[in-house]
């Protein structure tokens, strides 16, 4: 069904199929721009994808809302600690699965944002390796097809890296995995165009316009 609904609303391309290892353990990583880009991941890679994502999706249609509850994603619910789904996620992961995370926890804006703490977390609890993708495209689609047009979509696969490890305790391993987390976001900014690289472009005048799109809407409430 995704195929189908990408071929026929959209002019894809998927770059890089040579970087996609033959499985798991491997966590996926990619920016979030809209609320459709889980279809990118899926349509991009070759096996059953487990996903990590946002129990309440409210920057989607409330009618595409069942859909991850369909696919059964681990949700996260906000204003919980998310033990429970990260511990879904570690037990895939053991399994030699495949997970899909948005390491930015949202798709408020449409430039790259640093990572939120769950996908590091994760990264360092499994020993996992991590595979970047970069979506370009998926926000135009909607606008095209109401002026009767196709957006062009390119889907990027990078190349694996990892496995990451953290020590130490609080602020410490804190900062480690904020490493971790900006090394996914340089990793994924490389595969999606300069103007949407936000915070890891290397145009000052880009990551100046980017300021303030790093606020987290949900920052009062645990992290993931």
């Amino acid at each position: 069904m995704i195929r189908l609904a990408l071929g026929a609303l959209t002019r894809l391309e998927i770059l890089g199929r040579e970087n996609l290892p033959p499985g798991g353990p491997l966590i996926l990583v990619a920016n979030h721009f809209s609320f459709i880009d889980p279809l990118a991941m899926i349509r991009s890679t070759p096996w059953p994808l487990e996903f990590l994502a946002g129990a309440h999706m409210p920057n989607a249609p409330a009618v595409v809302t069942w859909i991850p509850k369909v696919w059964g994603v681990f949700p996260v619910h906000r204003g919980s600690a998310a033990r429970s789904a990260l511990r879904a996620a570690e037990r895939v992961l053991a399994q030699n699965g495949v997970l899909g995370i948005f390491p930015e926890g949202g798709n408020w804006a449409t430039v790259l944002r640093p990572a939120r703490p769950g996908a590091a977390y994760l990264a360092a609890r499994s020993g996992a390796p991590i595979l970047p993708i970069g979506i370009d495209g998926l926000v135009d689609v909607f606008p095209r097809l109401r002026r009767g047009g196709r957006a062009k979509v390119t889907i990027r696969i990078g190349q694996q890296f990892g496995p990451f490890q953290v020590n130490g305790s609080g602020q410490e391993r804190r900062e480690q995995l904020d490493a971790i987390g900006h090394r996914m976001m340089r990793k994924i900014a490389a595969l999606i165009p300069e103007e949407r690289r936000g915070h890891y472009s290397d145009d000052p005048a880009i990551r100046a316009a980017a300021q303030g799109t790093e606020i987290y809407p949900w920052a009062d409430e645990p992290d993931i």
